[in-house]
This record gives structure tokens, C-alpha cells and sequence, in this order.
């Protein structure tokens, strides 16, 4: 029994009829008889009696009907305590400055919608020092790519992205990666003389793209990533990144090959201390991350990603 069904067979008593309750709850009658329906199957009764009128309750559907407004006004009385003991606190969460570009305004948004009470600390830096800081419980979130915590933390994968060769078409082509370009794919074989662009080796993307790859022409070495993407519309240099680097003011200005032979993927991994340890508007901070990346990765605003929890 679904507390909507309740609400469809007092709003039809009232009504009189199936189409007026329809207009009033403005859903399309077929649903509302459909619903009754199945509430009258699992009773194993019947409620409504149909007539040239409309609809009256039959002897067990005035029985129900006198329960079924009890209990939709004692939920009515749980909503209003919920609302009126609105979560309060204060959350810190930290976020590597990829995560920051995609899921900083939306979480933001999201949680002074949801807990306007809440007091959110973000904090963005490189995913090494985020670990740092969570192994010295310094935060009470934070999205890494790693798995290497403290086993007291708990620890869940979000997302799977995958990694990609990014630069200028004609730098591209100025490294004779024309079949490339056309077939959008290029071996890991092939990078290692391309001058690039990457975050300092204490970045945990640098020592893993070099555990996957092996050594690698570094040009520059930028941990910032809006310097970093910059970098690559202005200058004759090109990246290994996550599809989700190139934002949308990057996207029309440069080329993404996928990396094979080995196919390169990161997961991001949301930690936290163990739930029992944390607050209640820690553990709402947790669900509405969750909540957000779930909505960017299947809406397509992040690009090149699987959800994977």
C-alpha cells in the first residue's frame, strides 16, 4: 500500500467522482482508477462503488476511509516535524580541483535548498593532500582517487572516468597523429616523445599516469587546473587529462584521444570517517554528493564518466 493510493481514494470520496478528483490533483484519470485498482487487489474488496453519479464509498470503503484520514493526517504531522527540526552543524568536505569545476555550484545549491541550516566548508585542493588531511581527520568528506586510506574510513566508488589525450587539432597533427584525430583513439606507445603538460609528480594523477604509461616528456609541470587547461589553447603543448577536465569553455578548442593499450580509467572514491561516527549533517552532506553526482554524470555534465555505485 502506497501512501499516494490513500491520498487518490479520499481526494475521489470527496470529489465525487474519478475526473473531478483527476482535475484536482491535475494527473490524468487512468492513473488515479489504475491505482485504486491495485489498492482494492491488495485489500481483496472492494472500495468504490461506480454509478451514474460518479463514485460513492462502498460499507468497507467508508470503514477505510475513516482510517485512511488518520493516517494521512498523522503523516501530514511527521512532515511538519521533520521540517521544523531542520538539520544544523557543520560539514567540511575537500574536493580535487577537477571535482571542484563540476560538483562545487551544484552541491552548494543543493544543500542550501535541501539544509539551509548547514554550515559547509569546502575546501579544494590536490587529491594528496586531501588524503592527508583525512587521515588526520582534518575533513569529514572528501572525493579522492585513491583507495590507500586508513582502514577505519569508509570508502565508496562514484565514478569511473576515462582518461584522454587533449590539445589543439594542429598540435596534434604537428605530431603526425592524424589517424588518431580520425579514429579518436591513440596507443599509450605513442605519447612518450610529445612534449606535455601535468600536474608536479606529488599530484596522485602524475604517479599514476606514469604507473600506467611509464616515463613521459613533461614540458611544464601546473597543478592549477584552469592554468593547466589554458595552457593547451595558448601554447604548443597538449595533456593527459579526465574528460571531465575539459569544461565547456574548453570543449570546442581541443581535441579528446582516447588512451588504449592499456585503456587508462580513474575512479573517484567519496571517504569519509565511519558513518556511525558521522553527524547527521555530515551524513545529509554524504547523500547529497551522492545525490549530485548521480544527476551530473546521467544528465551528461560530466563528460566521459560512469556511475559506478
Amino acid at each position: 500500500m502506497e501512501i499516494k493510493q490513500i491520498k487518490y481514494f479520499l481526494t475521489v470520496v470527496e470529489a465525487g467522482s474519478i475526473g473531478k478528483a483527476a482535475q484536482k490533483l491535475d494527473i490524468g484519470a487512468s492513473a488515479i482508477s489504475q491505482q485504486i485498482s491495485k489498492l482494492e487487489q491488495e485489500l481483496s474488496i472492494r472500495l468504490l462503488q461506480r454509478n451514474a453519479f460518479g463514485v460513492s464509498p462502498t460499507p468497507a470503503g467508508l470503514a477505510f476511509l475513516k482510517h485512511s484520514q488518520l493516517i494521512l493526517r498523522q503523516i501530514n504531522f511527521a512532515i511538519d516535524a521533520a521540517h521544523s527540526a531542520r538539520l544544523s552543524g557543520h560539514v567540511s568536505i575537500g574536493l580535487p580541483p577537477t571535482i571542484t569545476a563540476l560538483l562545487g555550484i551544484p552541491l552548494m545549491k543543493l544543500m542550501s535548498e535541501r539544509y539551509p541550516d548547514i554550515r559547509l566548508e569546502m575546501i579544494e585542493t590536490l587529491s594528496g593532500n586531501l588524503i592527508q588531511a583525512i587521515n588526520s581527520r582534518q575533513l569529514d568528506l572528501a572525493i579522492i582517487f585513491t583507495n590507500e586510506v586508513d582502514r577505519q574510513w569508509s570508502i565508496q566508488p562514484l565514478v569511473r572516468e576515462q582518461m584522454y589525450l587533449m590539445g589543439r587539432r594542429e598540435i596534434l597533427e604537428k605530431h603526425h597523429l592524424h589517424d588518431c584525430l580520425k579514429s579518436g583513439v591513440i596507443q599509450s606507445q605513442y605519447i612518450g616523445d610529445i612534449p606535455l603538460v601535468l600536474p608536479r609528480q606529488r599530484h596522485s594523477l602524475r604517479k599514476f599516469l606514469e604507473h600506467k604509461i611509464g616515463v613521459v616528456n613533461v614540458a611544464y609541470e601546473i597543478d592549477g587546473l584552469h592554468l593547466l587547461m589554458d595552457s593547451l589553447i595558448h601554447l604548443d603543448l597538449v595533456s593527459i587529462r579526465p574528460g571531465s577536465a575539459c569544461l565547456q569553455e574548453y570543449k570546442h578548442k581541443l581535441q579528446l584521444l582516447k588512451i588504449v593499450d592499456p585503456e587508462i580509467e580513474r575512479i573517484n572514491y567519496l571517504v569519509s570517517i565511519a558513518e556511525e561516527q558521522l553527524s547527521p549533517a555530515a551524513l545529509a552532506a554524504k547523500s547529497a554528493i551522492k545525490a549530485c553526482v548521480k544527476a551530473l554524470v546521467q544528465n551528461k555534465s560530466w563528460p566521459c564518466s560512469e556511475l559506478i555505485f
